[in-house]
C-alpha cells in the first residue's frame, strides 16, 4: 500500500467521523507501523494534533527529541543523545578506590609496609652487647674474678645494616606502589569491559526487537503482495541471527560481571567511561619538549625500585667491607686473690691473616655492576613501551573520533534512511540486510577500539606506576572544580 494515499485516506476518515475514536487509534498505529517513521504521515499526525487541541504544540515539540532518541535506540545505533552521561572522576572514583583499599590483597600490602618499618626500627640497633664474666677458683687461696668486655662496632655494622634496612625498606614500598598500580589497573580493565560489554548486550537486544518488528512488517508486505516468500525467510533468518548474537553478547555480559565481581567483590560499582582523561594525558605527553620528556622518563615510578637495587648492591659492598673488618674487643677484669686485688685492661684485634676476605668484596662489587646493567635494561624496555604508547594511543584516539562522527552519530541517519527505503519498496531485502550487518559491525567495531584504548592506555599506566598518582591528581583539581553533573547520573551509569 501506498504511503502518501495510507495517510490520505486516514485523513478523510477523519473529516467524515466513519470510524470511532478506537478504530481511529488503530489506524493510526498500523498506519505508523506500516510507514516507518514517514514524513508525510508525521507532517499529518501533527496537523491533526493542531485541528484537535492548539496548546499541544508545544508538548509535540518537546517530545520530538525523544522521537528521535527512540528511533535511535530501535535502530541499535545510538544518536549523540543516548551516549552514556560523562560523570567526572571525582563522582565515581572515591567509592571504587574505598572498595578496592578492603581488599585483602591491599590490606596484607599495608602490613608488609609495617614490617619493613619494624625492620628498619630492629637494624638501628647496637651490633654487639657487652659481655659480663664471673669466675671463683677454690684453691689454697681463694681467688675472685670479675670481667667486664665490650666489642666496638669499628667497622659501622650498625649504620650499614640501618641504610640496607632502609633501602630494602624503600624497594618494598616501591614494589608495592607498583603492584597496587596495576592491580588498580586491572580492575579499571574490568570495569571497562563490563560497560562495553553492557554495550554490547543492550545493541544486541536493541537489533533484536528492531528485528522482530521488521519481520512483523515483513509478514504485512507478503499479505499485500509486495514481498516474496524468500525475502520473508531471509528476515526470519536475521532474526534468528539476532536471536543468537543477542545470547552470545548476553553470556559476554555474564563473563565480565563475573570477573568484575572476582576481582573487587561486587558488579555494581559505580563508573564511567574516562576517554576524555585519556585524551587529555596523551595531549600533555605529546606536548611536552622532547628534553622534559627524556627527564621524565628516568623518573618514572617503575624504576624506583630498579634504582633502589643499584644503591642496594652498593650498600651490599659497604656491608662485606664492614662485616669483614677487625673490629676490637676491649675488656676490664678485676681479681682478688687471697689479700691482693688485682685490676687489669685488655684489648684483642682479630688478625686477618689467614683471610682477608678480598673475594667477598670482589663478588660485592660486581653485583653493583649486574644492578647497574639491569636498570639500563628496564630503563630501555619502559622507555620503548613509552613510545609505543605515545605513538599507538594518538591513532586510536583519532580512529575512535572519526568512528564517533562517521558511525555513532550518522549512522542511525542511514539506518532510518535504509528502513525507509526497504518499506518502500526501493531497495531489496537481502540488499537491506546487508546494509545493516554492515552498520552493526560499524557499530561494535567501535567498541572494540573503545576497549582497545582502554587496555592499552590501562596496561601502560599499571605498568609504568603512573596510574594512582594521575587518578589522585585528577580527582582533586575535577574535586576542587565546580561541579553541575546531577547525582542522578551517577545511578545511571551502569544502568
Amino acid at each position: 500500500m501506498n504511503k502518501t494515499t495510507l495517510a490520505r485516506t486516514l485523513a478523510c476518515l477523519f473529516r467524515s467521523g466513519l470510524l470511532s475514536c478506537g478504530l481511529v487509534l488503530a489506524a493510526g498505529l498500523l498506519a505508523f507501523a506500516l510507514a516507518a517513521e514517514n514524513d508525510t504521515l508525521e507532517v499529518f499526525l501533527k496537523t491533526k494534533a493542531l485541528e484537535t487541541n492548539p496548546l499541544e504544540t508545544n508538548a509535540l515539540e518537546i517530545k520530538a527529541p525523544e522521537a528521535e532518541v527512540f528511533k535511535a535506540q530501535s535502530l541499535g545505533l545510538p544518536a549523540k543523545e543516548t551516549d552514556t552521561p560523562y560523570v567526572a572522576f571525582g563522582q565515581w572514583l572515591p567509592a571504587l578506590l574505598t572498595q578496592f583499599n578492603q581488599l585483602p590483597e591491599v590490606q596484607a600490602q599495608l602490613t608488609r609496609q609495617q614490617q619493613a618499618e619494624l625492620a628498619i626500627q630492629a637494624a638501628d640497633r647496637a651490633v654487639y652487647n657487652p659481655e659480663l664474666g664471673l669466675n671463683y677458683q677454690n684453691a689454697d687461696t681463694d681467688s675472685y674474678s670479675l670481667g667486664l668486655s665490650q666489642t666496638l662496632d669499628w667497622g659501622d655494622k650498625r649504620g650499614v645494616a640501618t641504610k640496607r634496612a632502609e633501602l630494602e625498606a624503600q624497594i618494598l614500598f616501591a614494589d608495592i606502589g607498583l603492584e597496587r598500580n596495576q592491580m588498580l589497573a586491572e580492575r579499571l580493565l574490568a570495569l571497562a569491559e563490563q560497560a562495553q560489554s553492557r554495550k554490547s548486550l543492550t545493541f544486541a537486544e536493541q537489533q533484536l526487537r528492531f528485528t522482530k518488528a521488521q519481520l512483523g512488517i515483513a509478514k504485512q508486505r507478503l499479505a499485500a503482495g509486495d514481498l516474496s516468500n524468500v525475502e520473508l525467510h531471509l528476515m526470519q533468518l536475521e532474526l534468528a541471527t539476532n536471536t543468537a548474537d543477542y545470547a552470545l553478547a548476553e553470556q559476554a555480559a555474564l563473563v565480565a560481571d563475573g570477573k568484575v565481581i572476582e576481582l573487587l567483590g561486587d558488579n555494581n560499582l559505580a563508573f564511567s567511561e574516562f576517554i576524555k582523561e585519556i585524551h587529555v594525558f596523551v595531549t600533555q605527553a605529546k606536548q611536552a619538549p622532547a628534553l622534559e620528556l627524556g627527564t621524565t622518563k628516568s623518573t618514572l615510578p617503575a624504576l624506583a625500585s630498579a634504582y633502589q637495587q643499584v644503591l642496594l648492591a652498593r650498600v651490599n659492598a659497604m656491608q662485606v667491607k664492614a662485616d669483614t673488618s677487625a673490629d676490637p674487643t676491649i675488656s676490664l677484669g678485676a681479681e682478688k686473690e687471697g689479700t691482693d686485688n688485682k685490676l687489669g685492661v685488655g684489648i684483642s684485634i682479630p688478625l686477618q691473616v689467614r683471610n682477608n676476605y678480598s673475594e667477598l668484596q670482589a663478588v660485592a662489587d660486581k653485583g653493583i655492576a649486574i644492578a647497574e646493567q639491569g636498570y639500563l635494561a628496564r630503563e630501555r624496555v619502559l622507555t620503548a613501551k613509552q613510545k609505543h604508547v605515545l605513538y599507538a594511543l594518538p591513532r586510536l584516539l583519532e580512529r575512535y573520533q572519526d568512528w564517533r562522527e562517521l558511525v555513532q552519530v550518522s549512522g542511525a541517519k542511514a539506518a532510518k534512511s535504509l528502513s525507509q527505503q526497504w518499506q518502500a519498496g526501493d531497495v531489496s531485502t537481502s540488499e537491506y540486510l546487508q546494509s545493516r550487518r554492515q552498520l552493526a559491525a560499524s557499530y561494535l567495531v567501535g567498541l572494540n577500539l573503545e576497549t582497545a584504548i582502554y587496555q592499552s592506555w590501562l596496561t601502560w599506566m599499571g605498568e609504568s606506576g603512573q596510574l594512582m598518582p594521575f587518578l589522585n591528581g585528577t580527582a582533586e583539581q575535577i574535586c576542587q572544580a565546580p561541579s553541575h553533573m546531577p547525582n542522578a547520573a551517577v545511578r545511571t551509569v551502569n544502568q
